[in-house]
Formats: C-alpha cells, structure tokens, sequence
C-alpha cells in the first residue's frame, strides 16, 4: 500500500464517522423503536418493517434483504440488546456507504447488503437464510453483539435443542397404581442420568434442561411428560457424540419404566463461530483509534449463536461491545441498559469500526485474500 493510498484510507475512516455522526439521531430512533416493541423468534414484524421504513427513506438503498439481528427474549424484551445489533447494523452499512460512493479508485466492485435475521434466540433464523442462499455472494459479513466489554473475538460454541416427550398410561395413583405407567418417573430418571453422565463429559461440554410437562394432579399417574434440553460442545463436529450420550440417557429411562419415548430436534443446529484472525486484528486496530479497550480473548464462553453457522458459509467477524454497564446479558438490567441513552455512545462506535474494517478489506493490498484463504485453512482444521 502506498503512502497515498494510506492516506486516502485515513480519510474514508474520518468520513466514516463523520456521516455515522450525522445520523445519529435517526439511528437512535430506530433503536429505540425495536427495543420498545419486544417481539419474539419469527415474529419480528414491526422490527424488520422499521427497517424496511429507516432504508426506504435513505437514497441509493433497494430495501430487498437486511445483516441486523432484532429478536427479544420472553418475558423481559431486548435483554441480549439485538436492537443495538440492528443499530449496528444500519450505521455501518450507511457509513461505509458515504464513503465508498465518493471514492472513485476502489478497486474492486463493491455491493452492501444489510441483511434482516430473525430468530436468533429460538429457531436458527440465519441458518434458514443459509439454505435459502442468502450469503450465496457474499465476501465477507460483519456484525457485532452487544455484551460487558469489547473483545474481537469470543469462542461461541456449538449447540442443539432437544425435545423429550415420554408416553405412560394413566391410573388413578393410589386406588390402582400399578395399571399405570408412570411418565413422571421417565422424566426424572432421564434427567438424573444425565446428572451422572455429566461427571464423564470433557470439561467444555455442556447440556441442561428442564422438565416442561410433568404431569396434571398428584392423584393421576402421569401418562405425558415433556422435557427439553440444551447440548453444548466447542466445536459442531462432536455434537454427535454428545447427541449419542444423551439420547442413551433418554431411551434408558423409557425401558425402565415401560414408557414409549419420542426425542427429537425441533430447530437448526448451531455452529461454532469460526475465527478469523486477519479481521479481528483489523477491527481491533481500528477500534483502539476509536478508544475501544480489549483484553486477552477468554479460552471459554458457553454462549451460542447462529452466527456460527454463517462463519462456515462466508469469511466473517463477530465482535462483542461495550454499552456501559456490567449488567449480565438475558437480565432484566441488560433490558434498561440496552434502552439507554448511554449506549449509544458505545454502539456508534462499535458502527464505525466494522465501517472502518470493511475499508481496510476492500482497499488492503491482498488483505480480501488473506481474510479467504484464512477462511479456508480454518475450515480444514475444523473437519
């Protein structure tokens, strides 16, 4: 890269935040307009329509598809704060495009598409967006989470969600009990075997669950139980194993008590997120010209998101940032945090460092090649 060129680089990245700037206001009303109507995995209506009103009103944009995440929780609304993701989102996507619109030297031919996901907290809404070929022509995909502090990188494992039901025979439970097949029971063998199994798994693995349905009066031997449960392993490839594991735990519990079982895996699997260190180390740069600070990436997190599956797809970079509290994620305190004034400092700027990254990758000397061919040596070591 020439000193020219450095420069001109420098200048795109102070235009980046220069327009993120202006828009500010906007921007904060579109989060605030998510956070203030919480609506659920596939349900996100009044969510994507903001978006599709917030990019209908912005010049050059063909409101066609949306990369922003607006799902809530159950119960207490934007506790993971997915309306500062979309926010995000839309600055970033509006900063690089004020800069990359004026810059007649780019050298190569550039689309942003800012890509609606729904369903992140239940249901795998970019995994559907996968194999409906969302990402099919995409270079590289940008976004970020909001969480206590900035890190460039934190290692989101795989996981599965598994449904349990178990089928008994009613009886009255203390004229005739032994007419009865006790569901109940099944439900809670299950769940202490894979107590017991717990104390064999590797230290990373993780799987919990509770008991949905466990029966209707105490003087009825439960017919149906119902339980569901999480899996969790660093890497997607031993699911699997895992999967096995539990599923003996499951069927161990119908032979012992009679019982039919029927297990299955109602939503998409999620990926692990696959790193990539040539954008961390980008975004981490121009984050520290920002005033971000970032700590060592921890070894463990017991998080998951559908990001993942995308990593696998496409070369991509999935930040954590700071909003100004320490409140914990899926807490009501995370809800008041993500609504608040004060994150918006800290959003913006998590904006115009995914901007500034997406500069440096497309005006980078072979920096867009080294981001792919990391992508690919990381997906062998991944088999």
């Amino acid at each position: 890269m020439t000193m020219s060129s450095v420069g001109s680089t420098q200048k795109m990245k102070l235009d980046i935040v220069s327009v993120i700037d202006e828009a500010k206001i906007k921007l904060q009303t579109l989060s605030q307009e998510i956070w203030s109507c919480p609506e659920l995995a596939y349900q996100e209506k009044q969510s994507h329509d903001a978006l599709v009103h917030f990019f209908s009103n912005e010049s050059g944009w063909a409101v066609e598809r949306f990369l922003c995440e607006y799902d809530a929780l159950p119960g207490i609304g934007h506790a993971c704060g997915h309306n500062l993701i979309a926010e995000v989102g839309a600055a970033a996507s509006l900063g690089l495009k004020g800069v990359i619109e004026g810059e007649p030297n780019c050298p190569v031919r550039v689309k942003i598409t800012v890509l609606g996901t729904p369903a992140e907290e239940d249901g795998g809404g970019k995994v559907d967006l996968i194999l409906a070929g969302a990402f099919k022509d995409m270079d590289v995909v940008f976004m970020a989470h909001p969480a206590q502090e900035d890190a460039s990188f934190s290692p989101c494992i795989a996981i599965t969600d598994c449904t349990v039901k178990y089928h008994g025979k009613a009886s009255h439970a203390a004229a005739y009990p032994w007419e009865g097949i006790n569901a109940l029971d099944a439900a809670v063998l299950a769940y202490n075997n894979l107590a017991v199994l717990r104390q064999q798994l590797k230290p990373e693995w993780r799987l919990h669950g509770i008991i949905k349905h466990g029966g209707e009066k105490p003087n009825i031997i439960p017919n149906y139980t119902e339980l569901e449960f999480y899996l969790r392993t660093p890497m997607f490839k031993d699911l699997s194993e895992l999967k096995a594991k539990a599923e003996a735990c499951f069927k161990s519990a119908a032979l012992a008590t009679g019982c039919q079982v029927e297990i299955t895996y109602p939503n998409h699997a999620y990926s692990n997120i696959l790193r990539n260190t040539t954008l961390e180390n980008l975004y981490k740069e121009n984050g520290k010209a920002l005033g971000m600070e970032f700590k060592e990436v921890p070894n463990h997190f017991a998080g998951s998101t559908d990001f993942g599956n995308v990593s696998f797809v496409v070369p991509g970079i999935h930040p954590f940032f700071y909003i100004g509290s320490q409140a914990l994620n899926h807490t009501a305190q995370y809800t008041e945090a993500a609504g608040a004034e004060k994150a918006q400092t800290y959003t913006l700027r998590t904006a115009k460092a995914l901007a500034m990254t997406a500069v440096d990758v497309l005006f980078g000397a072979d920096t867009l090649q080294n981001v792919k061919d990391e992508f690919a040596r990381a997906k062998l070591k991944q088999e």
